[in-house]
């Protein structure tokens, strides 16, 4: 998955899901760079604790739901009691990472017609729960503006100790500029190689205008040169 090119990255993920290597090989190195990267978020941490986090990337394609899902999972693993939430009510892909069914989620709890206990589904993970994105509705923006987001974080803040959000690209839609100004922060994910310079600039300034709380950028799928090590590739989080 890591490897993959943006194309074959953007086509896999959408009808399977996402590579979680936090569960499926908690001993590998780049499990352990998700275990340095909650530990340097935790650290961003100084007036307020950090509670829920949106993570997002530039553009499509760019791996924002591999870190966003195994971020979660590495939280859960270490005991903290997690939901992960489908906030890209565009291109979900999270109830095909965890196999759940995706008939009732946010969509419908935005909507007023479902309750937070039908729409929470635990996942194989301990201390793991997912709120799949539900239908995709015509109005995704409007639906993730509306008085229940806020309601439904602060209820799930009251519940969990970590709210993890995965929504779609800055430069694409408004969505995740509505969605930062709910949450305790926001983390860009920006893959070597494939990010233009001018794009992510872009989706930065776009965050900053709603003041959003930019905790960082999380730079993934570097190629470290003849790296014993790392294997080849690996995931770096940069403080900001």
């Amino acid at each position: 998955m890591f490897g993959m090119k943006k194309n074959k990255l953007d086509s896999t993920s959408q009808k399977h899901g996402v590579n979680l290597i936090t569960y499926n090989h908690p001993q590998d190195v780049v499990a352990e760079q998700f275990r340095t990267i909650r530990t340097n978020i935790q650290f961003t941490a100084v007036d307020k604790k950090i509670k829920s986090i949106v993570f997002t990337s530039s553009e499509p394609s760019e791996g924002k739901s591999t870190v966003s899902n195994n971020f979660a999972v590495t939280c859960a693993n270490q005991g903290s009691k997690v939901v992960l939430i489908d906030a890209d009510l565009r291109r979900p892909t999270i109830h095909k990472t965890f196999g759940l069914d995706n008939k009732v989620g946010l969509s419908n709890y935005l909507l007023g017609n479902a309750k937070l206990d039908e729409i929470l589904q635990p996942a194989l993970v301990r201390n793991l729960y997912i709120i799949p994105s539900g239908p995709i509705p015509p109005n995704p923006s409007e639906l993730l503006g509306s008085v229940r987001v806020k309601d439904l974080i602060k209820e799930l803040e009251s519940k969990f100790d970590m709210l993890v959000l995965d929504a779609p690209p800055v430069n694409t839609v408004t969505d995740t500029q509505v969605l930062a100004t709910v949450v305790d922060g926001v983390v860009m994910v920006v893959p070597q190689g494939i990010a233009m310079k001018a794009g992510v600039r872009h989706a930065r300034e776009s965050l900053e205008l709603v003041h959003a709380h930019i905790i960082g950028a999380i730079l993934n799928r570097v190629t470290v040169q003849k790296s014993v090590y790392y294997g080849g590739e690996y995931y770096g989080a940069e403080k900001k």
